[in-house]
């Protein structure tokens, strides 16, 4: 006979989904900042949840590379540098360039008209209209998100919205409210969308590695996000400042 332990039953499972989607917001957030230490106890009562689910949400953002352990300090915040900044996003340019590239061959014209309504969505946001923050809250659909399902790729969609997504977010955070990012991250989601639209796939995946870079670029000019005397790793075959 298998015995089903509490923390594999689907209520549990939820349960442990709904903390892990708790603290990672808090982490991306800045309210729980780089370096953080992770106790138990003091998680459990802030949140209010009991220790089992927690511990499983704990691994999963471990597992999203949101959460290390050291032998003596236990669970803490991920601290990221300049390098793991220059890593992750040199393979995000990669893959969502890839997703781009499928999506103009492989995406619907219905999957098309979505991409156009959650950009139309998005622009209703007062925030992103007076170009003060780029809508990421809780429930609003992400742009990415949609690119990568379109591509019809289950395993690169999975590698961008799971395995990497937490870091990118976390990264996206400290961008999408500074002032002049908003709106010009919201033309350059159109340029890929027309680019799909008219099946260019090569251009749809030049827009989005240009895009990505962008995005680098104002994270590495931003020094209170990193540790002092870091240094900046190059884009291969782009110019600094350029």
């Amino acid at each position: 006979m298998t015995v089903t332990r509490p923390a594999d039953t689907p209520q549990a499972q939820t349960h442990a989904d709904r903390i892990f989607e708790l603290v990672e917001r808090a982490i991306v957030s800045g309210e729980l900042p780089p370096g953080s230490r992770l106790g138990e106890e003091a998680l459990a009562a802030r949140f209010g949840v009991s220790r089992g689910p927690l511990r499983e949400a704990l691994r999963q953002l471990e597992g999203r590379g949101l959460v290390v352990r050291t032998a003596h300090a236990g669970a803490r915040v991920v601290t990221l540098t300049r390098a793991d900044l220059a890593e992750i996003y040199e393979i995000r340019a990669n893959l969502e360039g890839l997703a781009c590239r499928l999506a103009a061959a492989r995406a619907s014209e219905a999957e098309l008209a979505a991409l156009e309504a959650l950009l139309d969505e998005h622009m209703r946001a007062a925030v992103l209209r007076a170009d003060e923050a780029y809508p990421q809250e809780r429930g609003v659909p992400d742009f990415h998100f949609a690119l990568a399902a379109a591509s019809k790729s289950r395993r690169l969609e999975r590698l961008l919205c799971h395995d990497y997504y937490s870091l990118v977010r976390l990264f996206r955070h400290r961008t999408s409210h500074r002032a002049g990012h908003a709106l010009r991250a919201f033309d350059d989601h159109r340029r890929i969308v027309q680019a799909l639209r008219e099946r260019d796939g090569e251009f749809a995946e030049l827009l989005m590695r240009r895009h990505v870079q962008t995005a680098r670029r104002e994270l590495e000019a931003m020094d209170e996000v990193f540790a002092p005397g870091e240094t900046v790793v190059p884009w291969p075959g782009v110019a600094a400042g350029d």
